[in-house]
């Protein structure tokens, strides 16, 4: 039986995991990456990749870095919330790890054009395919926060707008693709809905590494 001692350490190391996760994928992400690929200019996307193979082989080591946090998140929330609910945990632990799966995709591409980078349009394309797989992996980035959001809910450890304000980025975060694709011009309204979310998972590794969890006996599944 797992006492509140060992479900706070769980907590914390939860937190960790994912404060691990969101900062090598700023960096990787949204620094390296915006540094070496320009969209529509093919040309200047391999001179930056050729100018800085160093920075690009460190964004594809960040994204693999992300890839290992997002799976020990993923064990380690599954750990904490089964005694909540064994279901929903369950079902963080298959999101999360089905969103590492995309972004080992998503490095693979950019390990490929590190490797061929003798033709501007190949490595282009292969940049290309990894953003999108970062945009549509959205969609998993959203039902990973839906069973988070409920077993905040539920078990009372945390918050309840935290449980509300995770389950509300989680529909963000899934209808966010549909609307790219399906809505001309969208691009602004996809990157606002990430805010709802960014909100709570900020807020959520901030609570598990301060405060753990509350003292209280969670709800039985």
């Amino acid at each position: 039986m797992h006492t509140t001692q060992d479900t706070t350490r769980t907590a914390r190391l939860a937190g960790v995991f994912y404060l691990g996760m969101a900062i090598t994928a700023a960096l990787g992400f949204i620094v390296i990456r915006q540094q070496v690929f320009v969209a529509d200019n093919p040309a200047e996307t391999l001179a930056n990749l050729l100018a800085h193979d160093s920075l690009a082989r460190a964004g594809i080591a960040l994204e693999l870095a992300m890839v290992v946090f997002q799976a020990l998140a993923a064990a380690w929330f599954y750990r904490l919330f089964c005694p909540v609910d064994s279901f929903a945990a369950s079902g963080i632990a298959a999101f999360g790890l089905v969103n590492t799966v995309v972004t080992l995709v998503s490095t693979a591409l950019l390990a490929t054009a590190v490797h061929i980078p003798s033709d501007a349009a190949t490595v282009q394309v292969l940049y290309v395919i990894s953003y999108s797989m970062w945009e549509v992996g959205a969609l998993f980035f959203g039902l990973w926060l839906l069973p988070m959001g409920w077993c905040v809910l539920r078990s009372g450890w945390m918050p309840r707008p935290l449980g509300w304000t995770l389950l509300i980025g989680g529909v963000c975060y899934l209808t966010s693709p549909f609307i790219l694709y399906l809505v001309p011009n969208a691009k602004t309204l996809f990157e606002i809905m990430a805010i709802p979310a960014s909100i709570g998972e900020f807020w959520m590794v901030g609570y598990l590494l301060i405060r753990g969890v509350r003292q209280r006996t969670p709800q039985q599944a």
